[in-house]
């Protein structure tokens, strides 16, 4: 299954797996899947792409074999978390900027710890 069939591919700052984008409804969308990675690519990537939101009309959709839980203590002060699970196994999240809240940029060189 290509969750992001039609999406455009681009190139993105310390991506490991390749970015896609479109736009609907005035909302940019900014996707990448991680389900066949291993640790710490899903939360590089993830970083990676909330680094691109710059405002709450832009939201990232990441797919991954699991819910990412040691990244969202990261982000979840700037950010809303949406999860999906989908019928291949793997989960879905959407994340959007909360409302009033100011994009910042994450460090991308991160590991894994445990």
């Amino acid at each position: 299954m290509n969750n992001f069939q039609n999406w455009e591919e681009f190139s993105a700052d310390s991506a490991t797996v390749p970015f896609f984008k479109t736009s609907e409804n005035g909302v940019n969308f900014i996707g990448f899947d991680t389900s066949k990675t291993g640790c710490p690519e899903p939360m590089i990537n993830a970083l990676a792409a909330l680094n691109l939101v710059k405002d709450e009309n832009t939201k990232v959709v990441m797919i991954n074999m699991h819910f990412p839980s040691g990244l969202i203590p990261k982000i979840e002060d700037k950010f809303d978390v949406e999860r999906s699970d989908l019928d291949d196994g793997n989960v879905k999240v959407i994340f959007s900027l909360k409302k009033g809240e100011q994009a910042q940029n994450y460090d991308t060189n991160v590991t894994c710890h445990g």
